[in-house]
């Protein structure tokens, strides 16, 4: 069936396979669509009945990155999925995308940690440099969220401020430059939907991620309503040293969470490098990134209309190390 005959049908999102973080992991994620009931016909994985959407962070880290966008791409110019943009692909568009104003620049400085997020990608693509080119005009077209009414997909997280002033699903050219200047409304509300809700920590106590970089902020939840302590934001695979982990939620910081409350449509998130058996992580949220480029696990969730996110509706391959 096609994506607009699905379209026609009152319950075409009752046959969403919504997919994690691929991460140039190409032949697991052909292994994960074959499992799903996928056969490639005409050049593109197709489903009789369902629809594929990735949830973003198709590039970077992984073997096979040109091959696992190629493969998605195929499939969304085909009909049979949809893809929305990852924080990754916002960096691949920043770092490769001159700067408006100041020559020889980019949106994003070529500095080492920059350059090494991106590196694995640029060395596949190194032979290939006009079709690189037209991945990233391609990438410029994909929206930043989906929104299918019975549910939700985003990268990071789905803060309803940010998407009511949006007026369109798409990043503007405008939006694009703006990502030069970290600070300006523009490129926070970008981060915010693709890099999710962050909270500083305090100069006295650092903390390394498993790459050994000091993190200025950890990744937080957007569901909690009313958290007492760090601890109860913390959403990552790093855990926040235990001082930081216990101090206080205070006023400040309240005042500025972002809360996806209970009665919102089910939301399905990527980013956030979970571990274990999928699960959902709140009743109406569940993020399907399960570490693939890691040798975790390659993650779907399969929607039936219910608006409930139902634990035998995901599926999984694991990735052979």
């Amino acid at each position: 069936m096609s994506l607009n005959s699905q379209l026609e049908d009152a319950h075409w999102f009752d046959r969403l396979d919504i997919i994690g973080d691929v991460h140039g992991c190409e032949q697991t994620l052909s292994r994960l669509l074959t499992q799903l009931g996928y056969q490639k016909e005409q050049g593109a994985f197709r489903h009789p009945e369902r629809i594929a959407v990735f949830v973003g962070d198709i590039i970077d880290r992984g073997p096979r990155i040109r091959e696992a966008l190629q493969l998605v791409r195929a499939m969304v110019e085909a009909g049979s999925a949809r893809m929305i943009l990852g924080n990754h692909e916002i960096h691949a568009l920043c770092y490769c995308t001159p700067h408006p104003s100041a020559a020889g620049n980019y949106l994003r400085p070529h500095t080492p940690r920059n350059t090494q997020v991106i590196a694995d990608t640029l060395a596949q693509f190194a032979a290939y440099p006009d079709e690189w080119q037209d991945h990233l005009r391609w990438l410029r077209t994909l929206p930043l969220y989906l929104d299918f009414g019975a549910y939700r997909v985003v990268h990071a997280c789905w803060d309803d401020a940010v998407i009511s002033a949006r007026r369109s699903t798409q990043l503007s050219a405008e939006e694009l430059n703006a990502m030069a200047d970290p600070a300006c409304p523009d490129a926070r509300a970008i981060k915010r939907l693709t890099s999710g809700f962050e909270v500083a920590l305090p100069e006295h106590c650092p903390m390394f991620s498993a790459e050994g970089y000091r993190r200025r902020s950890f990744r937080a939840k957007f569901w909690v309503d009313n958290p007492a302590t760090l601890a109860d934001l913390e959403f990552q695979p790093d855990a926040l040293p235990p001082e930081v982990a216990q101090l206080p939620v205070d006023t400040a910081l309240r005042s500025q969470l972002v809360v996806y409350d209970s009665h919102q449509p089910p939301l399905f998130v990527g980013h956030y490098w979970l571990s274990g058996k999928p699960s959902a992580v709140a009743n109406n949220v569940a993020c399907l990134d399960y570490s693939a480029v890691r040798f975790g696990r390659l993650v779907a969730y399969r929607t039936d209309g219910s608006g409930l996110i139902k634990p035998q509706n995901f599926a999984w391959v694991y990735v052979d190390p």
